[in-house]
């Protein structure tokens, strides 16, 4: 070793450039490795916290769709589940969809002018996402915490009345805070919804005469179940109405969240639920985060590719520089023959040289990966607004380390091939001769 610690120390500034150029590969595949294992640690670590332990939602659904067919009967069905498996602690149906949301300040604008010129500029109503639930369907599921505002003033859907739809409409919404930042509306507020998209400025007037206005109940925090940071929700019956035919004639939900009393076997309360409702296919947390890694072990692939074509280049450039070294020693080399070294011994000291230079690679690798992971984390979460505390894009564990030393030792070996090959074939007679 103490051969191979000479042979850098002689050559720093090419020494320098090698251990940078291998750090340089490690660290790129290190934030990779980094990346995607923070986001498969982070989902499940979120949706084990969730409560959610089972997701129905209509047959043939994939969860790798991006939208779900809808599922009928959301306020009986769920009843049904604990019927037919007495472990269902909680059954609550989400209608997820979209909506159009506008504040009092653009309504009393387009009322100066049924043509929308007294709107000021850059001024419209804002496309969300939206969730129609009933508020009480959710114990022991993680809904997102009102920040401020009473909040719904039913625990129940009082809009629907067992079926009529003839109930008391509350017209109550809760908007995240990302939602109510772009619409500028607080608890007690009115913001305005429809279903319909609106074409243009001059459309404002007659879009607000077809909207319904709601009363801001609450301001709630980020929630990581629906991926956006402008988010409403809506007694469930209430989202029906606003989307109108087959959703309230249907009485349609998305899915039915389920949190089991005891989530020990989950797959045999699938199966109870599966056969009791053949019209509905259910997924446990198993198969959840079987998809979140599926859609991980993609990007991985890309990233390994990547990393690949960075990690042949360091072991190239390596290997030129080990191949120049031996070359500027041979006569050095030949010397130590001469006088009884052998091959091997020879051999190990271009292989041990090798090894410093990886090591010294893996060093700037492992701080330069260290630091570009968490640097693309902040760059993520400040890009991505309306993610749950303690969300993180990237985990630096020790699995990550092991693969960046054996990423490392890798590059080394290979690099070392050729040189070794060519220190131990070195003429001795015609090195010593050599000028």
């Amino acid at each position: 070793m103490r051969y191979a610690l000479d042979g850098v120390r002689r050559r720093p500034g090419r020494s320098a450039l090698t251990a940078l150029g291998i750090g340089l590969a490690t660290g790129l595949v290190t934030v990779l490795l980094a990346l995607s294992a923070g986001v498969q640690l982070s989902a499940s670590r979120l949706a084990t916290a969730s409560g959610v332990d089972l997701i129905a939602t209509s047959a043939n659904t994939s969860l790798t769709s991006t939208t779900f067919p809808p599922l009928p009967n959301a306020h009986t069905v769920p009843g049904g589940f604990a019927r037919a498996d007495p472990n269902v602690a909680t059954a609550s149906p989400w209608l997820v969809t979209s909506f159009v949301f506008a504040n009092s300040s653009l309504y009393e604008a387009s009322n100066l002018s049924s043509n929308g010129s007294a709107i000021p500029g850059g001024w419209g109503p804002a496309s969300a996402e939206a969730v129609g639930w009933i508020p009480g369907a959710n114990a022991g599921l993680d809904a997102p915490a009102v920040a401020s505002g009473p909040g719904f003033s039913s625990s129940g859907d009082p809009h629907y009345a067992n079926g009529t739809y003839d109930g008391r409409s509350t017209h109550e919404v809760v908007l995240d805070q990302g939602l109510a930042g772009v619409l500028r509306a607080g608890v007690g507020g009115v913001v305005y919804v429809s279903a319909q998209p609106l074409p243009g400025p001059s459309n404002v007037h007659g879009w607000f005469a077809n909207a319904t206005a709601f009363r801001v109940v609450g301001i709630s925090g980020p929630f990581f179940l629906i991926p956006s940071a402008l988010l409403g929700f809506f007694y469930l019956s209430e989202a029906q109405t606003l989307l109108g035919g087959n959703a309230v004639s249907q009485d349609e939900a998305s899915v039915v969240l389920v949190h089991l009393t005891d989530p020990s076997s989950p797959s045999a309360d699938q199966r109870a639920i599966e056969r009791a409702f053949p019209s509905l296919t259910v997924f446990t947390l198993a198969n959840i985060l079987g998809a979140v890694q599926s859609v991980v072990d993609l990007y991985r692939t890309f990233g390994t590719l990547i990393g690949l074509v960075g990690l042949i280049v360091a072991a190239l450039f390596a290997t030129t520089v080990l191949t120049m070294s031996v070359d500027d020693r041979s006569r050095e080399l030949a010397t130590l023959r001469a006088i009884g070294f052998a091959r091997s011994t020879i051999g190990r000291y271009v292989v041990e040289e090798a090894l410093v230079l990886a090591g010294l690679g893996l060093a700037v690798g492992l701080a330069g990966g260290y630091v570009g992971a968490y640097g693309l984390n902040r760059f993520l979460v400040g890009l991505l607004p309306g993610l749950p505390a303690g969300f993180s894009f990237v985990a630096f564990d020790g699995s990550v380390v092991a693969s960046a030393v054996v990423e490392v030792l890798a590059i080394g070996l290979a690099a070392a091939i050729l040189p070794t090959v060519q220190a131990m074939r070195l003429p001795i007679a015609e090195e010593l001769r050599a000028p």
